[in-house]
């Protein structure tokens, strides 16, 4: 079997060998992002703005395509470890199906939202022209965004991470090399303006799209997308969107925290809105190889527990704390013993520096407790547990932060804010390790035939 490395590699090894690149994938992704936004800030502010407007939207189709894969991916990784390849095929061919219907409900979604949801952050001409203009191109031309999500959950799903991280960098590097040519109209192309930054992005998606697709019907895959294998099968479909839309609301979420605490903190002072963007472009440093090695966990997980191989999952959750406590003990060094160093990369004033080190020595607290959450979170997702997954997210950047912030706000300003985000990693902590345990997930293998159908059931 293709998978049996899945079942049989050292536990580190293979955490490692399946983490590392989609660490790497999230940097490349990274790098994207910030090289796209340095060629737009070169059309002006308001270009900038109008292409910042259109983030919220852009993320509604990120975190759905996402969420959908991870529900297919975890589909497919648990019915391999069950040898169960009918179900597999079927959980890609649907989840292929699924996401062409998404493709048609997101042109209908971007024609009949963008300019009623734009006209609501701008009275500008000229921003809200450019805006409808990015906006309209990266969500009705999403189709190549959601297939390569997709497809590229789909192979992440029998561990082919390299594949993934190589198609995904081809894309950036389209869109890299296409900005300013399509932009600012280089080598007799006719410049684009922001729009070109649009074209270039929806292009990079596309043609990603079409490296995955070439790179499947030329490989032997233990998984097949056929068309025999959509035919309807609701149980299916109801279990990858019960895993995918706690995964999506799980990645909308931060937005929805980050808008919630900064209309509060522009109250006390707008200096604490400036810290507090600060601290979240820092923490991705942080949180973002977390991220990666946890997507190279979930495989692993799916088909160890499809697989029945009980101590090699429970091996993979504690090697994953454990590589990903080493990470926040990095994180948290840094933020307590260095805040005004890394500050100063920057360019932050005196004030920014005193407020901005404050706010790193207090969040960096629960670093290193935001393991047990971080992990379980995914350990949840990769056994199908969309509910279980979701309720830890929520407990660590919802539920507990926002009113806990507000209340002790009253009292210690923006202080009991930063506050409030290690004491909810600490309570989503112990919630996330309660639950776990009461995962029918035991510490010994059991092989027996009807226990292993029920385990994809």
């Amino acid at each position: 079997m293709q998978q049996d490395f899945m079942k049989t590699k050292p536990v580190l090894r293979l955490l490692m060998s399946m983490g590392i690149p989609m660490v790497l994938s999230m940097l490349i992704q990274s790098l994207y992002n910030i090289v796209d936004s340095i060629w737009v800030a070169k059309l002006g502010t308001d270009a900038l703005t109008a292409v910042s407007l259109a983030f919220p939207m852009q993320n509604v189709v990120l975190s759905i395509s996402v969420g959908i894969g991870v529900g297919i991916s975890s589909v497919i990784s648990i019915s391999l470890g069950a040898g169960d390849h009918d179900r597999a095929n079927r959980a890609a061919s649907l989840g292929i199906a699924l996401t062409l219907v998404h493709c048609v409900l997101f042109v209908i979604f971007g024609i009949l939202t963008t300019k009623p949801f734009l006209s609501m952050f701008t009275d500008n001409p000229y921003i809200f022209d450019e805006a409808c203009k990015y906006t309209y191109t990266v969500v009705c031309v999403s189709f190549g965004n959601l297939l390569q999500i997709t497809i590229e959950k789909i192979f992440q799903a029998i561990g082919k991470m390299t594949i993934t991280m190589l198609l995904m960098a081809s894309g950036c590097i389209i869109n890299i090399v296409l900005d300013p040519i399509l932009i600012f109209g280089w080598f007799g192309m006719p410049a684009m303006g922001v729009l070109g930054a649009a074209v270039a992005t929806v292009i990079g998606q596309i043609a990603a799209t079409v490296l995955y697709i070439i790179v499947y019907l030329k490989s032997d895959i233990s998984v097949k997308i056929s068309t025999k294998y959509m035919k309807p099968d609701f149980a299916l479909i109801k279990r990858i969107y019960g895993i995918g839309i706690p995964s999506s609301l799980m990645i909308a979420m931060p937005s929805v925290l980050v808008g919630v605490l900064n209309g509060v903190l522009a109250k006390i002072s707008a200096v604490y809105v400036a810290v507090f963007g600060l601290y979240y472009k820092l923490q991705t440093f942080i949180y973002m190889p977390a991220g990666g090695l946890v997507q190279g966990m979930r495989p692993i997980v799916s088909y160890n527990y499809g697989a029945k191989m009980y101590k090699r999952v429970w091996k993979t959750i504690y090697y994953s704390m454990a590589v990903i406590a080493l990470i926040m003990l990095v994180g948290t060094i840094g933020s307590m013993f260095f805040p005004e160093a890394i500050l100063s990369l920057f360019d932050a004033d005196e004030e920014l520096l005193k407020y901005g080190a404050q706010t790193l020595r207090i969040i960096s607290c629960g670093f290193i407790i935001s393991t047990v959450g971080v992990v379980c979170s995914g350990v949840f997702e990769a056994l199908g547990k969309g509910r279980q997954s979701l309720t830890v997210s929520l407990l660590r950047q919802f539920v507990i932060t926002i009113p806990l912030g507000v209340l002790l706000s009253l009292k210690l300003g923006a202080v009991g804010i930063w506050i409030a985000f290690p004491v909810s990693e600490a309570i989503a902590a112990v919630a996330a390790y309660i639950m776990l345990l009461r995962v029918k997930l035991p510490h010994e293998n059991i092989d027996t035939a009807e226990e292993t159908a029920a385990s994809v059931r």
